[in-house]
């Protein structure tokens, strides 16, 4: 989550100086008037509320989890280490899970505003909210036979990381490989965007990218990085076996030390008035091209 909000004052980052100087100035108006001040019409008009949990508040070595789809898929992991579990009774229903069941970890049955008050507004959690710890991030040696892996050049949205691991388990893509700065940590909104891929997908950290690829391709990879400006079309550049798809953050794309270490650069053609797509969506119909590629090597 992010640090840069103003965590003192009331509300949101949405909740601007100069909005609570309209506020003031209006219902001072109204004062003049003889009347009260005026009341938010719903709940959409106040500030966003953040939740006790918000920001640095939560443990290094804690992940708050929530959504029916993140939290099942995390009970599923055995490799996921689990402190305690937060549910509604209609959740406890969608989790198949019985108010009374035998448990190795604690549940408490909750009301969908005592998981508000944890999360804050903003948070789709769906009646339930998971403690546990952060998955172990794997070595490069534990790439395993998979003929395709993801790799991300310094993309820090979490949204668009979730997004990416689940395009890439759709695809049967092995493994997310990451920097180990410039990249988000495991956290619930993560979680929330992968809909259950970070279960399911090994994510692995290097220090160093360039170094990275060495060892990728000692394991029969070809790295082929996504490039506007690359020299051809995805669907001529590919080649090889196995295929470790490098992407770069939103905007600034591919830094120039990855563009050089690569083996091939190549570009989505968008004959389109828009020339750039969301580095979840470019990542998505990259996945879609290196699988139909290599299901045509395998046939021929």
């Amino acid at each position: 989550m992010s640090k840069d909000d103003d965590t003192g004052a009331d509300g949101s980052n949405r909740d601007t100086h100069y909005a609570k100087l309209r506020r003031a100035h209006r219902d001072a108006k109204r004062d003049q008037q003889g009347l009260p001040p005026a009341q938010p019409r719903s709940k959409r008009d106040l500030p966003a509320r953040k939740g006790s949990l918000y920001a640095d508040r939560v443990a290094p070595e804690t992940v708050y989890l929530y959504g029916l789809h993140t939290v099942r898929a995390a009970l599923d992991n055995p490799a996921r280490r689990i402190t305690s579990l937060k549910a509604t009774r209609n959740a406890l229903i969608r989790l198949e899970i019985a108010e009374d069941a035998a448990l190795p970890y604690p549940l408490e049955l909750v009301s969908p505003q005592d998981i508000d008050l944890l999360l804050g507004d903003d948070a789709v959690h769906q009646g339930v909210l998971l403690e546990a710890a952060p998955l172990k991030p794997r070595p490069l040696s534990a790439l395993g036979e998979g003929q395709l892996i993801v790799i991300l050049d310094q993309v820090t949205d979490p949204h668009n990381v979730g997004a990416i691991m689940r395009s890439a388990v759709a695809f049967g893509a092995g493994a997310l490989v990451t920097t180990q700065r410039h990249s988000p940590q495991e956290s619930g909104v993560l979680a929330k965007s992968a809909s259950g891929a970070l279960e399911m997908i090994d994510h692995i950290e290097v220090r160093n990218l360039a170094a990275a690829f060495e060892e990728i391709r000692a394991q029969g990879f070809v790295t082929i990085g996504l490039d506007s400006e690359g020299p051809a079309p995805i669907e001529t550049g590919l080649s090889g076996n196995r295929i470790a798809l490098v992407l770069g953050a939103e905007g600034k794309g591919l830094r120039q030390k990855t563009r050089e270490t690569v083996d091939t650069l190549v570009r989505l053609e968008m004959p389109g008035a828009i020339k750039s797509l969301n580095v979840s969506n470019a990542t998505a119909i990259a996945l879609y091209a290196a699988r139909q590629f290599l299901a045509g090597q395998s046939r021929g």
